[in-house]
């Protein structure tokens, strides 16, 4: 599951010295924390300078920016706009076993803050950490081939629920601050945090099924984006690149390796097809902690730290045929894409190791 959280740049004061903050807004959406990165510097910015400093930074975002609506107006008459997302009933949260072990959050409606710790389980935790990833996997790979024309999203919520629970596991997302089921289905122009109801899949639609299990005390988080009948060949090619862009950052990771190579990466692959990458939804920490910092920028940054040998964390790269933009729903939760343009999304949990990376969520 993707943690959240919005960047603002803020301009040098009129006098005195000149400094320029990136700061954040905290965000409701899976997030307890802020992204934040501040730097000055000595020397007083002229009004010309920071012109110039603002257009390399916009330069290459703005271009991208006017391709993606010109091949949103052309998407339009070629296959038609389909109907805006509705909400559907929301039926009550399913029922967990006494037995099962919960997460620290269980029973607290409030969203817990971003660990500041990285996740690094060790020699004896990674098999534990190994565990809830495959189930995590096999899960999700289940869940899939339920996608159909008809069924709803609260059916596929329920099939997870119990494979989960079978499993001896909890469903991670059921009562994380205060989210009421145990998976998260995302379809069409929803990015993330989709909420189960009783909306039925469409032949043309595409849904991202996203799991999280706690299993022995360690989390395993995984999503994938899977088409529903017949999809048109223009959202398959954003699901196939949304995947194969989650497939380059993971190329990247290593021991020692820059944390900002991920987003660098992503970032050329998905401006080649002229998508855009979301920026407030970021990967994560995870282990026995459910998020937790690194927190993972899937677009261009500057962000600073190494990865190093034994951290698990997620990537999971949200692309856009539109806008990049968001808005939120009344629940706090699901955020759909501003102009209604589709969003996929792909997710795993690694390993970094000395020479690569290890997807743990695979079965």
């Amino acid at each position: 599951m993707a943690v959240a959280g919005g960047l603002q740049l803020s301009a040098p004061s009129h006098g005195g010295q000149g400094h320029v903050l990136l700061s954040s807004t905290k965000s409701t959406l899976f997030a307890g924390a802020p992204l934040s990165f501040s730097f000055s510097t000595s020397e007083s910015f002229s009004r010309k300078n920071l012109v110039v400093f603002a257009r390399k930074l916009s330069g290459l975002e703005e271009a991208m920016r006017i391709k993606r609506e010109r091949e949103s107006r052309q998407l339009a008459p070629k296959i038609g706009r389909r109907p805006p997302l509705r909400r559907g009933r929301v039926s009550p949260q399913l029922p967990v076993p006494d037995h099962i072990p919960r997460p620290p959050y269980v029973g607290s409606s409030m969203l817990p803050e971003i660990a500041s710790e990285h996740q690094v389980p060790g020699s004896e935790g990674i098999a534990d950490m190994r565990a809830a990833c495959e189930l995590a996997a096999r899960v999700l790979e289940s869940a899939g081939k339920l996608v159909r024309p008809s069924i709803t999203t609260n059916e596929i919520d329920k099939a997870v629920h119990q494979m989960i629970i079978d499993a001896g596991a909890y469903p991670s997302p059921l009562g994380y601050g205060g989210f009421p089921k145990s998976v998260c289905t995302s379809v069409n122009e929803c990015m993330c945090h989709g909420i189960p109801d009783s909306r039925q899949l469409q032949s043309g639609d595409i849904i991202n099924i996203d799991v999280t299990v706690y299993l022995n005390g360690y989390h395993g988080d995984t999503s994938k984006t899977f088409l529903c009948g017949d999809v048109s060949e223009r959202i398959q090619r954003l699901v196939k690149v949304t995947e194969e862009c989650l497939e380059k950052g993971i190329a990247v990771c290593k021991d020692g390796a820059s944390f900002k190579k991920i987003g660098k990466r992503i970032s050329e692959h998905a401006e080649k097809y002229g998508y855009g990458v979301v920026e407030r939804f970021v990967g994560h920490g995870v282990g026995t902690v459910f998020h937790s910092e690194p927190l993972i920028l899937h677009h261009r940054n500057d962000q600073s730290g190494s990865m190093v040998e034994g951290q698990t964390f997620t990537i999971e790269p949200i692309l856009t045929m539109g806008s990049i933009e968001c808005k939120t729903w009344p629940d706090n939760w699901t955020t759909l894409t501003a102009d209604g343009s589709p969003a996929a999304q792909f997710e795993h949990t690694i390993l970094i190791t000395r020479t690569g990376a290890e997807i743990l969520t695979t079965c």
